[in-house]
């Protein structure tokens, strides 16, 4: 039985440098200690292409090795024809929500787009923003600790819902093979059609 593809993950934020490549770090870490890697791809990405070819921000990079999280990051720009082989993607603010919802080809692509701290049961779901990672770029090195704090926070959420996902497919893809061999070894196997 051949396995199923890879679960695709992208995290988006502005320019790609500060918090989607933080989320994009700690969920690889989370998905790797829950035995997922192999079975998930991590990526992220920006809504627009201001940073397009550096690096993560100096300050994302100390607060992600004080917390012992690899990261090798080169930003990018999100692109709209992505949506086909993506799964999940996951903004970081609902400003990224609004504008990714309406750069989906599809309505089915427009779902896939989900706020990261939908998946923190603690945060504030009933506030206007209260979802929102805010963008610590114009802030100090404190305000990437809160960053990443509530990224953490997010991410087992986030973490089971993928688990989740991928089990499905994965009993899917295992039922569509029992069923494939069973007509292929049925009464009628072997028979030409009329």
């Amino acid at each position: 039985m051949r396995d199923p593809s890879p679960y695709r993950v992208c995290f988006v934020c502005t320019g790609n440098i500060c918090r989607s490549p933080m989320a994009e770090s700690v969920f690889r870490a989370h998905a790797v200690e829950a035995g997922l890697d192999g079975r998930l791809e991590v990526d992220s990405a920006g809504t627009g292409p201001w940073h397009e070819g550096d690096g993560a921000d100096r300050r994302a990079i100390d607060v992600l090795t004080a917390h012992d999280y690899e990261q090798d990051h080169i930003a990018r720009q999100f692109r709209a024809e992505w949506f086909d082989r993506l799964d999940l993607v996951i903004a970081l603010d609902s400003g990224h929500l609004h504008e990714l919802r309406a750069l989906a080809p599809t309505p089915h692509d427009a779902a896939k787009v989900r706020l990261l701290r939908s998946y923190d049961p603690d945060a504030d779901h009933d506030t206007l923003g209260g979802l929102d990672v805010p963008d610590p770029y114009f802030g100090g090195l404190d305000d990437f600790e809160e960053c990443l704090e509530m990224i953490e926070a997010a991410s087992g959420g986030l973490l089971d819902a993928v688990a989740a996902a991928i089990d499905a497919a994965g009993k899917a893809s295992e039922s569509a093979t029992v069923e494939n061999a069973s007509a292929a070894d049925g009464p009628d196997a072997g028979k030409e059609s009329a």
